[in-house]
């Protein structure tokens, strides 16, 4: 598998960073996207009541500037992917194949219950791993430093327990 090189992608984030903060005088995020995303989906069945709700009055739920980042993540992945050949359909991959079975279903459903709780989070610590481990960091904000601290330890915990007990 090709692999960019994390310096490359560490400067080109950095880089991207700064234009975030010059063009727009906010911090690259994602988390809001997701939620905003939800008020839009809500809003097709409730109409302007969903308007109404306090967390959506303090964001709105509109296609604003982090919907565009999360569009340009997703293409820019394939991009990536198709451009080096590496591209391919893939619902289980062979490392949780190897530790989990290769049940479609097994893998959804925890993919499923991971984003939720990944969600969850996020919301509960104001900011996902981008919005906190990119831009608070960058920014030198405390929370941000103790969030990224605590999402490695919770990395090192999880990847400890799946894939040392699990095999």
């Amino acid at each position: 598998m090709e692999q960019w090189s994390p310096y490359a992608v560490g400067i080109g984030i950095g880089v991207l960073s700064w234009f975030t903060f010059l063009l727009s005088d906010k911090p690259i995020g994602a988390s809001t996207a997701y939620v905003r995303t939800a008020g839009m989906l809500e809003k097709l069945f409730r109409g302007k009541k969903v308007g109404e709700m306090a967390y959506f009055k303090k964001f709105p739920p509109v296609v604003d500037w982090e919907c565009m980042l999360v569009v340009g993540i997703v293409l820019g992945s394939f991009l990536s992917a198709w451009l080096s050949g590496t591209f391919r359909f893939e619902w289980v991959p062979s490392i949780w194949a190897a530790n989990f079975g290769s049940s479609p279903l097994t893998r959804v459903l925890a993919a499923l219950v991971g984003g939720f709780f990944i969600g969850f989070g996020s919301r509960w610590a104001g900011g996902c791993t981008s919005g906190h481990g990119i831009s608070g960091t960058l920014q030198l904000t405390l929370s941000s430093w103790v969030s990224v601290i605590c999402f490695f330890i919770g990395g090192v915990i999880t990847a400890f327990f799946l894939f040392i007990f699990g095999a």
